[in-house]
């Protein structure tokens, strides 16, 4: 006997439990088939953890520089044990919290692998071992995220080569780490690491780290992690071959016409994310599959009708909060309510490296290549009074505009607590706002948020405390 459910989600992270529960709030009956723990890599594997580490390293870095606000603390140190116990405990604690909101709304989970059978109904193998069952819904929806890509010949193993994943569940730091790949997991690690005392060694392929970023912010993140001390080297092609494992591990990368090597303790492997595409019946449907990610519409809608995909599975930008919108869309869109297709350019993207780094929008490159005639403001935290009181003035907010229009193309900001202020002008570019909008805004003092209110007036040179 089958269960008959409205929707039926395969993969219950940040994308597919707020899917559930958006389809609860609508009246659908919902399951969650998930094979791992409820919340995902996000809550699990990757943006809690990884966030409980680097707050961990904050506190102490922050601890060690004590005396610069009259505070003495001559002996510091860290037990790096009990880091980790605390970053165990905050997972938990929300663990539960998605428990209960699934179970609050009436939702049904299933612990076990689920996989598509014709078309139609759902397989789900339960953990337990007391065999199978079988779901039939009215829809489906994909949403069995990714996992760290490697590359040949990098694989991680017990000792010396390490994805994020493993990293996470490290029990004692390395003296020394090269880190393959400067984008923002890369970064991150990296930032954390040398905060807790690490050598660390970043190797990127492409001429900037965090390339996808504006310029002027790969090149302030890029000196100011060198200014924490890691050695960054861009422009490099890490060669699998020449992985030698012994006492730590040795590796060549080609970089200005010459092999150059590089040794540490471990190396961690930082190279994007691989979405989870097999053993969930695929070929048993019409859903098309490119070259990595499954191909859906902007309601997130396969080639089959009743089946949708969501999250890393389907590429686009490789972020929680955009895997749970898109979830909230594509639920919307089975149920026949009224829904909008999300914009990738209204999307903020963050990075919680130490200075953090936060943008929304275009870059200025990109807003030129698609014909804008553009202008941009910049201001440096080192003119706010709230970023000298903390002590953290490195970094600045720049926002680029249309000109003649005025109207808010991209913001882009590294700094302290950066990634707290950039719903502010993610707000701002929702609402098709100018940097007079903006500039109009009154923000309190003191605090780090003035950076953007002068940053919208040195678009026209208007800057107050410049």
């Amino acid at each position: 006997m089958t269960k008959e459910y409205d929707v039926v989600i395969i993969g219950g992270g940040t994308g597919g439990y707020v899917a559930a529960i958006r389809a609860s709030q609508l009246g659908l009956k919902a399951a969650v088939v998930e094979k791992g723990k409820l919340g995902g890599t996000c809550l699990h594997a990757g943006c809690i953890p990884s966030k409980a580490l680097l707050r961990s390293a904050e506190v102490y870095t922050q601890t060690k520089n004590a005396a610069q606000y009259g505070i003495l603390a001559p002996e510091v140190s860290f037990d790096f044990s009990k880091i980790q116990v605390r970053k165990n405990e905050i997972t938990d604690r929300l663990f539960k919290g998605v428990q209960h909101l699934l179970k609050k709304g009436k939702i049904d989970v299933y612990d076990g692998k689920g996989s598509i059978l014709q078309s139609k109904d759902v397989l789900v193998e339960l953990n337990n071992g007391e065999g199978e069952v079988i779901l039939s819904p009215k829809n489906i929806l994909l949403a069995t995220g990714s996992r760290p890509r490697t590359l040949p010949g990098l694989e991680a193993d017990e000792k010396y080569v390490m994805t994020s994943d493993e990293a996470l569940q490290m029990e004692e730091l390395p003296n020394s780490i090269i880190i393959v790949g400067g984008g923002v997991i890369g970064i991150e690690w990296a930032s954390m690491l040398m905060d807790f005392g690490v050598q660390v060694t970043v190797i990127e392929y492409a001429d900037r780290i965090l390339p996808t970023e504006d310029k002027d912010i790969s090149k302030e993140i890029q000196r100011l992690m060198k200014k924490k001390g890691v050695k960054i080297v861009t422009g490099a092609k890490v060669l699998p071959e020449t992985l030698e494992k012994g006492e730590g591990v040795s590796i060549k990368a080609e970089h200005k016409g010459k092999e150059t090597p590089f040794t540490a303790d471990k190396l961690l492997v930082s190279v994007g994310r691989q979405a989870n595409t097999e053993g969930i019946g695929l070929e048993k449907t019409a859903v098309e599959l490119g070259p990595v990610f499954i191909k859906t519409n902007e309601y997130y809608q396969t080639d089959e009708p009743n089946i949708y995909a969501i999250g890393d599975v389907i590429g686009g930008l490789q972020l929680a909060h955009v895997a749970s919108h898109e979830g909230i869309i594509a639920i919307e869109h089975m149920a026949g309510a009224p829904t909008k297709a999300l914009d990738p350019v209204l999307v903020p993207k963050c990075v919680y490296c130490s200075p953090e780094v936060a943008s929304v929008g275009f870059t200025e490159e990109q807003a030129k290549e698609k014909g804008y005639e553009v202008k941009a403001g910049k201001f440096s935290f080192r003119a706010i009074g709230k970023a000298l009181v903390f002590g953290e003035c490195d970094g600045f907010v720049k926002l680029v505009v249309e000109e003649g229009t005025n109207k808010l193309l991209g913001a882009h900001m590294v700094g302290p607590h950066v990634t707290d202020m950039i719903t502010e002008v993610g707000l701002a570019r929702v609402l098709d706002a100018t940097a007079i909008d903006i500039a109009h805004t009154i923000h309190p003092h003191p605090t780090l948020a003035e950076a953007i209110g002068e940053a919208a007036l040195a678009v026209d040179g208007k800057e107050i405390h410049a």
